[in-house]
Parts: C-alpha cells; sequence; structure tokens
C-alpha cells in the first residue's frame, strides 16, 4: 500500500430546528444545548486522532449535520483554528459548511465566511412551496431564493440541494423546477431522488400508501431530464447526484468515493484512517535479498513498516459522545482494522458513484488470483451488457466505470459485482 499523506475532516453537529420526515441521518431537536462543552469536546477529540494520523496534509474540512449553520461562530472559529494549529493545511482547502434557508441563519453567512468557511451547501429540497411542506422544511420558496442569492453575494463557491422523484412529480415540472434552478447560475448542484428510509416518518407513510412514488420508468425518465438538463448548462454529473461547472466539484466528497483518508469528529461521525504500525528491525527474508533486482550489500536487518486501513465509530447520541470524550477523550464506540474484503467492497460501493470510476490496481490489489479471475468474468458480463466500461488515461492508468445506463442501475451493477 502507498505512503497516505493526506485526509480530509468531517465535523458533525447533531442538531436542527426540525427533524425532516424523510431524513435517517444522525439528528436531533433540543432547546438546551451546552454549547460550551460541545466545542470543548470538540478540540479535545480532534487532539486525540491527532496522535493517530499523526503528519497529514488536511486537504478539505466539512461541517455537516444536522444543521451545522446553527452553531455558534465561535465554535466554527475554535475547531478552524484547533485543526491549523495540529495538522498541515493545504493552502487551497476547501471548507463546506451545510446551511438551511431560514433568515436568521443566512445573516450568518458574512461572519460564517469570516471565520473561514469557504464553500457553502444548502438544503433547499424544493423550489414550490407544496413540496416543501410535504418534506417537513420550515422554509418557503421565497426564503429559499433570498437565501441562495445572499450566498452568491458572499461566496465565490457555493452549491445547494434539490430533491425529485416527489409524489405526483411530472417530467414538466420537475424540468421546470430545474431550469429555475439552473438560472440562479450555482457552481454546484446537488440532486437526489427521494429515497424512503427505515426509520423515517416517510417509511410508515409509504408503507401505508399514505403517498405513492412515481413508478421506476418515470424515475428513469426524471433521471434522464435531469442530466439532459444539467449537460445543457455547462453541468457535469461527475457523480450519480452531483453536477458541477469544470473544477469546482466536491473536493470532500471525491475523497470520500476515492476511497481516501477521512476523520469523522462529533457524535456518530465515522472514520477511515490508514495506519502505520511501528518500524520494526527483522533480519531479511529470502524474499527480501533482492532489492530492486540487486541483492543487498550485506544481510543486515531490514527496516519493516505495515500499513493497514482502520475504521471508527462514535457514539451516536450526543449526550454519551460528551460523556465518553469526557472520561476517555473520545468518543470510539468500536473500531477494527479493515480486511481486503472490506476494503473491496467500500471501494467498489464508493467508486462507482462517480464517472471516473476506479483505478484498477485498487480493485485487484484487494483480491486473490482466484477472486480477481471471478470479478473479471462478472466485469466482463457487465461490459457486454454495456452496463461497465474500462478506460486509460493520460498517464496510462486504467479505470472501471459504469456505462451511462450502467450508472441508472447502479444498485444492481454493485450488488451483482459484490456477491
Amino acid at each position: 500500500m502507498h505512503k497516505i499523506d493526506n485526509l480530509a475532516i468531517y465535523i458533525h453537529y447533531p442538531f436542527c430546528k426540525s427533524k425532516c420526515p424523510y431524513c435517517d441521518f444522525n439528528s436531533h431537536v433540543s432547546n438546551q444545548i451546552d454549547h460550551k462543552r460541545f466545542t470543548d469536546s470538540y478540540l479535545t477529540e480532534l487532539e486525540y486522532f491527532r496522535n493517530i494520523t499523526k503528519n497529514r496534509n488536511i486537504t478539505s474540512i466539512f461541517f455537516g449535520g444536522g444543521t451545522p449553520s446553527l452553531m455558534p461562530i465561535n465554535t466554527i472559529n475554535k475547531i478552524l483554528e484547533k485543526i491549523h494549529d495540529l495538522w498541515n493545511v493545504e493552502d487551497n482547502i476547501e471548507i463546506t459548511l451545510e446551511a438551511n434557508p431560514t433568515s436568521s441563519e443566512s445573516a450568518k453567512f458574512k461572519n460564517i465566511k469570516a471565520a473561514g468557511i469557504n464553500r457553502l451547501s444548502i438544503g433547499i429540497q424544493a423550489l414550490n412551496d407544496y413540496d416543501l411542506k410535504f418534506l417537513g422544511r420550515e422554509h418557503s420558496t421565497k426564503t429559499a431564493l433570498e437565501t441562495i442569492e445572499i450566498a452568491k453575494k458572499t461566496f465565490q463557491n457555493f452549491s445547494f440541494d434539490l430533491i425529485y422523484a416527489r409524489p405526483k412529480q411530472t417530467l414538466k415540472s420537475w424540468q421546470k423546477e430545474l431550469e429555475q434552478a439552473l438560472a440562479i447560475n450555482s457552481p454546484h448542484l446537488s440532486l437526489y431522488q427521494l429515497t424512503i428510509e427505515k426509520g423515517t416518518p416517510f417509511y410508515n407513510a409509504y408503507k401505508t400508501q399514505k403517498f405513492t412514488l412515481p413508478n421506476q420508468d418515470l424515475q428513469n425518465d426524471l433521471y434522464d431530464i435531469t442530466n439532459e438538463t444539467c449537460n445543457k448548462h455547462g453541468l457535469e454529473n461527475y457523480e450519480i447526484s452531483n453536477y458541477s461547472k469544470p473544477n469546482l466539484h466536491s473536493k470532500h466528497n471525491l475523497n470520500y468515493w476515492n476511497y481516501g483518508d477521512y476523520l469523522g469528529i462529533g457524535a456518530g461521525s465515522h472514520s477511515r484512517i490508514t495506519i502505520s504500525d511501528n518500524i520494526k528491525k527483522e533480519p531479511p527474508t529470502k524474499t527480501d535479498r533482492l532489492i530492486d533486482g540487486k541483492m543487498p550489500a550485506k544481510d543486515g536487518d531490514i527496516n519493516r513498516t505495515h500499513q493497514k486501513k482502520k475504521s471508527f465509530m462514535n457514539y451516536h447520541l450526543p449526550q454519551k459522545w460528551l460523556d465518553n470524550i469526557a472520561k476517555e477523550n473520545h468518543a470510539i464506540q468500536n473500531s477494527k482494522s479493515l480486511s481486503k474484503s472490506d476494503i473491496f467492497t467500500e471501494t467498489i460501493l464508493m467508486g462507482l458513484r462517480t464517472k471516473f470510476g476506479i483505478e484498477t490496481t485498487k480493485i485487484f490489489n484487494n483480491l486473490s488470483k482466484k477472486d480477481a479471475d471471478k470479478f473479471l468474468e462478472k466485469a466482463n458480463h457487465l461490459s457486454t451488457e454495456k452496463l461497465l466500461q474500462l478506460s486509460t488515461n493520460s498517464n496510462n492508468k486504467q479505470y472501471l466505470h459504469t456505462s451511462y445506463q450502467g450508472s441508472k442501475l447502479l444498485n444492481s451493477v454493485c450488488n451483482y459485482l459484490l456477491k
């Protein structure tokens, strides 16, 4: 495994003003938040993980939630200052914060920028009041558009989300709404199909047929018109649900999809971190005696390092997270070294979401000869079905990615490759 230098950091703020009925994220509604204790706990957790991640370059920071625009500006300031104190932060770092379009939060945008945030991601979700109410959003279309205009004047780089494939939605109504969104000329759009997640109010309402979703054919047509309309306006579909102007992809999210290292701070956060074992001095083995085709000068000890990718998961409940940090200086509920099978699975699930795909060496490095042959057989079958493609970049590296039709059947493609 090659040397890992880069690290992305995710900061989770677990509170919202209200819980949306479609949301299965770790978000909570509370009128009593001890902001000082939360701030101190974020800083403590950052210090703890600094000892694990050592000398990394921080390439992106993302404040997610919940609704992190509800965080006190002082908390944002202190977190960013601590990250700069603990790690090497790249000059062109992308620092994103998620916000909701309410007037009280919009007024904070200048202060948020002054704190160091250089990219805003706004949760709009719909541009008509009927669907906003259905989705449980507290803002109106008017407020949403006003918020976007404030963001546009404040930030060079910003994005907003819309959800489509909503009940009773037609191709004509979605195209009109999408054209309205694209007329804003945002550098980036996240456009998600509505999905029904277990444990949400929508799950029970859908199961009891209180509403229905567009059928599969209409969902496919909505996806097609989304791509066609965005492409017409110069936005590239670089990931299954994300569109951007050239060179304005979300660096932070691309790091996830490319299976880079990331550190999750906050209640319920996850991390994937490559860790080097301590260097040991051991006598060379027979295999070690050839180095770059030459024999070592003498059979002295050889320094060995072993790298492994580890997963960390924090306690989910905010109070449990706070209490554990007070006791242990961290809130790790469990951690484990990922097997090659784990890494292979996660690489496929993440990498095939992007138009760039997965470098083939990342796939085969985690497979035995037998499993590699099996994977190749499946990949060739999907290729003949015109669902997978292989391409070579300018550096002569090969990448496996879905075709356009394959992207529409992404879950089925991944399930077939992984079964």
